[in-house]
C-alpha cells in the first residue's frame, strides 16, 4: 500500500540513482576530453575546477539566492504570525529555526536556501502571504523546511556545479580540437574510440542539464511528501499548490540560476508543449504533485 513513508523512501532512492548517473557523466566527459586531446591534464583540471566551484557554491549559495531575488529579512515584530509558524514547524521537524525573509512580489512562491540547517533561510513572497490561509501557508513552509532537513540545498548546489563543470570541459575540448588538439598520437587505429569521445563531449552537456532538471523535480516530490509528514495534513499543501498554479504571471526577479529553488516555477505558465515542458522544466507538473498529495493518507 502506498503511503507517505513509502513514497518518501522511493523518492530518496531515485534521487541517489540520478546523482550516481550524474557523476558517471562527469567521469565520462572528463575521460573523453582527456583521451581526445591526448592530455590527462584536462581531467586533472576538471577535478580541481569541480572542487573549487563546489566549495564556492557551498559557502555562498544562500547569499547569492537571497540577493538575486531581492529578499529582505523580516524581524519578528514585523510579522509575528509568520515567525511563529516557522518556529513551531522547526520544533516539530527537530531543526533550528531558519532566518525568515520576504520578497515584495505579487506572485505566490517560496524557497529555502543555506548550506546546512544551522545556516538556513526561508523566503516567501508577499503574494503567498496574501493569498494563502494558515493551513496552506503551513503546508508551504513545511515543504521548504523539508528541503532544509533533507539537505536538498547541498544536493542541488552540487548538481548545478556539475552541470557547469561538464559544460566548461566540453567547451574547452571542442575549442582545442579546432586548433589541432590531440597531440601526435596516431588516431587512425582508434577511430571508434575517437568518435565515441567526440559524441560524449558534444552530448554530455545536454545530458547533464537534463539530469540536473530530473534531480530538481525529484527533490520537489520528496519535499512534498516530507512536508505532508511534518504537518500530517497533505490537503493543506495540495490546496496551496492549486492557488499557486492559478497565478500565471512570472515573478519580477526570476532567474534561471535560482528557479529550481522555488516551490513552483517562478517564470509563470509554461508555453511549450506538454512533453517538452516536462522534459526541460525545473519542477514537476503541479497537477501531478497535487494528485500525489491527495492520494496519500
Amino acid at each position: 500500500m502506498v503511503s507517505l513513508y513509502t513514497q518518501r523512501g522511493s523518492n530518496v532512492r531515485k534521487t541517489w540513482l540520478l546523482m550516481t548517473a550524474f557523476l558517471l557523466i562527469v567521469i565520462l566527459v572528463g575521460w573523453a576530453s582527456s583521451y581526445y586531446l591526448n592530455s590527462p591534464a584536462v581531467l586533472y583540471a576538471a577535478v580541481g575546477l569541480a572542487f573549487f566551484m563546489n566549495f564556492f557554491a557551498y559557502w555562498k549559495s544562500d547569499s547569492i539566492a537571497l540577493a538575486s531575488t531581492h529578499a529582505k529579512e523580516v524581524p519578528y515584530e514585523a510579522n509575528p504570525e509568520l515567525h511563529r509558524i516557522v518556529e513551531n514547524l522547526s520544533i516539530t521537524a527537530g531543526l533550528p529555526k531558519p532566518r525568515v525573509y520576504v520578497i515584495e512580489d505579487a506572485a505566490p512562491n517560496a524557497f529555502a536556501t543555506g548550506r546546512d540547517p544551522k545556516h538556513a533561510a526561508i523566503a516567501v513572497t508577499t503574494g503567498l502571504l496574501a493569498q494563502l490561509d494558515r493551513k496552506e501557508l503551513e503546508g508551504v513552509l513545511a515543504h521548504e523546511l523539508s528541503h532544509i532537513g533533507n539537505r536538498d540545498i547541498l544536493v542541488m548546489s552540487v548538481a548545478v556545479v556539475l552541470v557547469g563543470v561538464i559544460s566548461i570541459i566540453a567547451d574547452v575540448a571542442l575549442r582545442m580540437s579546432f586548433y589541432g588538439g590531440g597531440g601526435d598520437r596516431d588516431k587512425a587505429g582508434n577511430i571508434l574510440l575517437i568518435v565515441g569521445a567526440v559524441v560524449a563531449i558534444v552530448v554530455a552537456p545536454i545530458a547533464a542539464q537534463l539530469m540536473h532538471l530530473a534531480i530538481s523535480r525529484r527533490r520537489e516530490y520528496l519535499a512534498d511528501t516530507s512536508g505532508a509528514l511534518l504537518t500530517r495534513y497533505p490537503e493543506g499543501l495540495a490546496s496551496a499548490l492549486e492557488k499557486i498554479a492559478a497565478y500565471k504571471a512570472p515573478m519580477h526577479h526570476a532567474s534561471n540560476a535560482t528557479a529550481h529553488l522555488f516551490i513552483s516555477n517562478p517564470f509563470g505558465a509554461a508555453q511549450a508543449g506538454k512533453f517538452v515542458q516536462k522534459l526541460f522544466a525545473t519542477h514537476p507538473p503541479i497537477e501531478d504533485r497535487i494528485k500525489a498529495l491527495h492520494g496519500m493518507r
